[in-house]
């Protein structure tokens, strides 16, 4: 079996997507792949409530409580390897991670962001894109690398920037098609490996 991690630091809708999205296509049985464990850095994460309810297994790792990133860092990885993940999903895990640790998980990281990158990166990309008058924005499911929202592009969904959009619209829009990406992704990468 291919354990799913997946890491959380609030509300988890892509999280729930993704599990979601496994009940639905069996990925168990289907692509020999479950969701383990979903992780959170914070204690009042609400994705956590939704994973237990699910019947995953939940563990909280708070940066809080390290000395360092490093520190919160080993603690973390500790935590994700007990389940022997095959793939460890970032699912608004707000947290960036040194060189070290994505190493360790070099070709199993997965992120997803709020613009179609290389555009963007980083914070307050709605706004970014509305203020740069794009047309068009969307969001990118990648691997994760050392550089801060870079790596191997793996789905990638366009929605329309609308004339009267704010940055709340635009975010909106652009979440029901990382919804949609995020699993498509994810069951890709388990069917090819």
């Amino acid at each position: 079996m291919k354990n799913i991690v997946i890491l959380i630091s609030g509300g988890g809708s892509n999280m729930a997507a993704i599990v979601r999205s496994a009940q639905r296509g069996a990925w168990d049985a289907a692509l020999g792949a479950r969701v383990a464990a979903v992780i959170s850095n914070r204690p009042d994460a609400g994705g956590l409530a939704f994973a237990r309810e699910n019947g995953i297994a939940t563990a909280v790792v708070d940066h809080k409580e390290f000395p360092s990133r490093e520190a919160f860092e080993d603690a973390l990885r500790r935590a994700v390897d007990v389940h022997a993940p095959a793939l460890v999903v970032l699912a608004g895990f707000m947290r960036i991670l040194t060189p070290a640790f994505v190493e360790h998980y070099a070709g199993r990281l997965l992120n997803i962001h709020p613009s179609l990158l290389p555009a963007f990166p980083g914070l307050h990309t709605h706004q970014r894109a509305i203020e740069a008058g794009c047309r068009v924005a969307g969001a990118t499911v990648h691997q994760v690398t050392a550089e801060l929202d870079h790596g191997p592009i793996l789905e990638q969904a366009v929605v329309p920037v609308m004339p009267d959009d704010t940055a709340d619209t635009l975010a909106a829009r652009v979440l029901t098609q990382e919804h949609r990406i995020y699993p498509r992704a994810i069951a890709r990468l388990l069917r090819e490996g």
